[in-house]
């Protein structure tokens, strides 16, 4: 997964290294335009001086052609001829390629030349120059070796300032989501995030102010329905049984009737047992328990085995026990005793007959494993009122409150099928 800001600069380098390798050729025919004016002004200056140092001369017809063919042989680039016409005509300027004369090579040189004429003593004469300009694939080569070297020092340039910028510009927002990973709905504390200059950021954090406003609200008003609904049947649900129970007393009930009444009970114990562990949850949800105390793991897990031995017994379960002594955590005991009592219960409630229970304790983790057929749904096995098994029928809160309250302690709850076998583990 990238980064949202390595996206704009893989974008601001493919758009700086298309627009620079497009810029070769435009500083090419840019630096080769001013080269080549240059150089006709440079001819135009060479035209003026011969002219001028010519006339200054003062020699017979003789002499003056002597001393043009010698001119001709020592200035090479240069050529007087004496010219037919009466009358000198416009200068003339070319471009020419012709072969190196100071080599046996084929290769070819380019030159700018100007044709013009000059008066030398009252004579016409036809003057050349040619002058050789820098080759073209040098000239390429030069640019695009510059320009590559300006790519590379622009690319570290964005590199570096892409860093330092995300460092600034975006430690607001790397704050705001470090503090809303760390907020816990359960809590109903507002969360307070980090002031920003950066008009965007600081509206994100106005929305989401208002967003966990409303949810800290519609999450205070569902726990409270919930904790009074619970309270508010307490009265009838016992009202209900000992109705029953007197009922049970009559003498003058039919047998069919005394059967009918007592399989009220078992949808009563259920609705009772419910309303218990809603009530649970909410008082945990509200932090309702004393602070933590030192708790010997190692004692508490022996006791609630004896207080479940009937329960063992009774499917003829055997335990395998692996506990290190003097294990140690601080929590609160009660709502420990609830989570340990709740994965045993779960352990043996959900084994088959003649099944095996194993209970691993260490100083950082408890591990209660059962014997299964097959693995069970990670993604609902801790909602609320899912059960796990349609075999045995249950509330479906009890591992909802194993995880309510390791989330309390910021313990990690896992669950694993390994070996045919169902494994629960709190991680301390």
């Amino acid at each position: 997964m990238n980064k949202l800001l390595n996206r704009p600069l893989k974008a601001f380098t493919l758009y700086a290294l298309l627009v620079l390798a497009c810029s070769i050729p435009v500083y090419y025919f840019i630096v080769d335009y001013i080269w080549r004016h240059e150089l006709d002004e440079y001819n135009e200056i060479v035209k003026s001086r011969i002219e001028s140092g010519l006339n200054k001369l003062s020699l017979d017809k003789d002499e003056w052609a002597k001393t043009i063919a010698l001119w001709n042989k020592t200035q090479p680039g240069t050529k007087i001829e004496k010219s037919l016409l009466t009358e000198s005509r416009p200068d003339s300027i070319y471009t020419i390629m012709r072969q190196k004369q100071s080599e046996n090579e084929e290769e070819l040189e380019r030159f700018r030349g100007l044709s013009t004429y000059i008066k030398v003593q009252g004579d016409l004469y036809h003057l050349t120059i040619e002058i050789n300009v820098e080759e073209a694939h040098e000239t390429v080569f030069a640019i695009a070796a510059v320009t590559m070297l300006f790519f590379i020092i622009l690319l570290a340039g964005f590199v570096v300032l892409n860093r330092r910028i995300s460092t600034q510009i975006w430690k607001p927002f790397q704050s705001t989501l470090d503090r809303l990973e760390a907020f816990d709905l359960n809590s109903q504390n507002n969360i307070d995030l980090e002031k920003s200059d950066i008009q965007e950021f600081e509206q994100l954090n106005q929305a989401l102010y208002q967003l966990i406003a409303k949810n800290i609200s519609t999450f205070r008003q569902q726990k409270e329905f919930t904790e009074n609904a619970s309270h508010e049947l307490q009265t009838p649900l016992a009202v209900l049984k000992s109705k029953i129970d007197l009922l049970m007393q009559n003498e003058s009930l039919t047998e069919n009737q005394s059967e009918l009444i007592a399989s009220l009970n078992i949808p009563l114990s259920r609705v009772s047992r419910i309303n218990k562990n809603l009530l649970l949850l909410a008082k945990i949800e509200n932090h309702q328990f004393a602070e933590g105390e030192l708790i010997n793991m190692t004692e508490l897990v022996n006791q609630n085995l004896d207080f479940l031995e009937e329960h063992l017994l009774a499917k003829n379960n055997k335990v395998e026990i692996e506990i290190c002594e003097n294990c140690l955590i601080t929590a609160n005991k009660s709502l420990v005793e609830i989570l340990l009592v709740n994965l045993l219960l779960n352990a043996i409630r959900h084994n088959h007959e003649n099944g095996t229970i194993r209970i691993k304790l260490t100083k950082r983790e408890l591990t209660i494993s059962n014997t299964g057929v097959e693995a069970l749904n990670k993604e609902t096995l801790f909602k609320r009122f899912i059960t796990s098994s349609t075999s045995t029928p249950s509330s479906g809160l009890g591992l909802a409150i194993v995880q309510e309250i390791a989330q309390r302690y910021k313990w990690k709850v896992d669950y694993q099928f390994v070996n045919q076998f169902h494994q629960f583990s709190i991680q301390f």
